[in-house]
């Protein structure tokens, strides 16, 4: 398969999965209990609203029409690049969104480079010494990540560093000092998973006979590890990293809550205690767009990874 055939198809597959989280997505927040008009004006009002103010209300907002009149609306809307308006602020979910991702998009990129800096090195040291006191170590500290609850591992690295040691800001955004702790809280759950495949991975290349050939050659057992059987060795890795991305998306709304960190995942958790539909259906539909892009973008990289691998087919 070609790559502009692969991408078609990968775009055809993607719209059907938007499709698919934004039905459910808007499915759910109308199965749950209570009139969201009625909520939203008691916390903006302060009180309890009248009967005309919430018949108001849910005419102005479209409330009165039946689910899939509403549902065909958004999407109509959507594809008009109308994400829709927050019912408190009257601001509309885009902005939002664009003011609340790149603290998100910031948190899990420097989560990943948390993980990847502890991962590879500490799943070739494995590899390479297995069956040693740096192979267990290895897997008891992977283990250990694995097991340990985001939340937990924020707390503790909160009581540590900052109301203890005092060495690093507990909440907020904006500065480098602000992504420390939130980054290693997030990074070292994926930085266990990514630890455990790198070590099986290299064990398998480390058995190939390409390997053996450059270490006859004279070559360091740096330059055979890092630039020939780690970069082979990185294609499961990859492929794991996209998925990787959701745990990171989802991780960021409990990181965020725990850091105080106005991202992504601070509006949505607010949006859902406070019946906000738009911005919670708008922040469900990009998020799963990230996620769709990136996985294109993985099965894209294969080929620079491995030039053996055929877009949508197997490696020959």
């Amino acid at each position: 398969m070609d790559d502009a055939t692969y991408l078609l198809h990968r775009l055809g597959t993607s719209i059907i999965v938007l499709l698919g989280v934004s039905v459910v997505t808007y499915g759910l927040l109308f199965l749950t209990p209570g009139d969201p008009a009625e909520v939203i004006l008691t916390q903006q009002l302060d009180r309890q609203p009248s009967a005309s103010e919430v018949e108001s209300f849910r005419a102005t907002h479209g409330m009165d029409d039946p689910v899939p009149v509403q549902y065909v609306s958004w999407v109509t809307d959507v594809l008009r690049g109308d994400l829709g308006t927050s019912y408190y602020s009257d601001t509309a979910v885009s902005t939002l969104i664009v003011d609340a991702l790149p603290l998100t998009i910031e948190l899990a990129v420097a989560s990943l480079l948390v993980a990847l800096a502890i991962a590879i090195p500490t799943g070739v040291l494995s590899a390479v010494h297995r069956g040693s006191a740096i192979d267990y170590a290895s897997q008891l500290g992977a283990l250990v990540g694995v097991s340990m609850p985001n939340f937990w591992l924020g707390y503790l690295l909160i009581l540590v560093f900052a109301l203890t040691l005092g060495s690093l800001p507990v909440a907020g955004a904006g500065s480098y000092g602000q992504l420390v702790l939130p980054a290693i809280t997030l990074g070292t759950g994926m930085a266990a998973v990514l630890t455990r495949l790198i070590r099986s991975s290299m064990l398998e290349v480390l058995d190939e006979a390409y390997v053996d050939t450059a270490r006859s050659k004279g070559l360091r057992e740096r330059i055979v590890l890092y630039k020939h059987a780690l970069r082979n060795a990185l294609v499961p890795v990859v492929t794991i990293l996209g998925v990787q991305l959701g745990s990171l998306l989802n991780g960021a709304v409990v990181v965020e809550i725990v850091f105080q960190r106005p991202g992504l995942g601070m509006l949505l958790v607010d949006a859902v205690f406070e019946r906000n539909y738009p911005v919670v259906q708008g922040i469900t539909l990009v998020t799963a767009g990230i996620f769709v892009g990136t996985n294109v973008l993985v099965d894209l990289s294969y080929r620079y990874l491995d030039p053996r691998v055929e877009l949508g087919g197997e490696t020959v």
